[in-house]
């Protein structure tokens, strides 16, 4: 099996590393760091599996994925989060990721993941998936944070953290102006009026 992973923390390449090293016919084939170099590497060579961080080098990961699924539709992509909140998860399954995965779970769920979205089935940690089995049959109530796009949704997720909007544009490689933009747009769906409404609900809603 041909395994590729773009992730741009080294420790975590590293240790995935080491987990594929010690499965008989696995193959570490490929390895990214940055966003740009994904689709590339991609397009070289055949892989099996994809292990994709949620957040790669600044640039959403569930934003690559759409342009993954749109050249490679049958490839297994297993997202990597250091969040376990099922709406990560749910956002991530929506764009066509194969699994959801935290970066702090043990080897043996690591290898479990990637064995099952390599056979072309679903791969969620029992915890998220109950939760997700709650969000998809109603039996949550909507929230106003689940209104929000993919990238307005890491822009409320940064709001919500007290990061400024010249941080922010920075960290997701936009203008300033782009990000007062997708503010407004944060504001006018929820119905929040300011930054301190956005910090309040998500501390409330454990959403940082």
């Amino acid at each position: 099996m041909r395994i590729f992973i773009a992730d741009d923390h080294n420790v975590v390449r590293r240790g995935l590393q080491q987990i594929i090293a010690g499965q008989p016919g696995w193959e570490l084939a490929a390895e990214a760091s940055a966003a740009d170099d994904v689709l590339p590497i991609l397009r070289a060579a055949p892989f099996d599996v994809l292990v994709l961080d949620i957040s790669l080098g600044g640039r959403s990961g569930i934003d690559l994925l759409g342009h993954i699924r749109a050249e490679f539709p049958s490839l297994p992509v297993l997202m990597l989060s250091m969040h376990a909140e099922e709406q990560y998860a749910v956002r991530c399954l929506r764009a066509g990721a194969s699994g959801y995965l935290q970066k702090d779970s043990p080897a043996e769920e690591i290898v479990a993941a990637i064995q099952r979205v390599r056979t072309g089935r679903r791969y969620l940690s029992s915890a998220l998936a109950g939760d997700i089995a709650a969000h998809v049959a109603g039996a949550a109530p909507s929230q106003p944070h689940e209104q929000l796009s993919n990238r307005e949704f890491e822009v409320f997720r940064l709001i919500a953290r007290g990061v400024s909007a010249t941080a922010i544009a920075e960290t997701l490689h936009l203008s300033v102006k782009t990000v007062s933009t997708y503010r407004t747009r944060i504001l006018l769906k929820t119905g929040f009026h300011s930054n301190a409404d956005i910090i309040g609900y998500a501390i409330r809603s454990g959403l940082v």
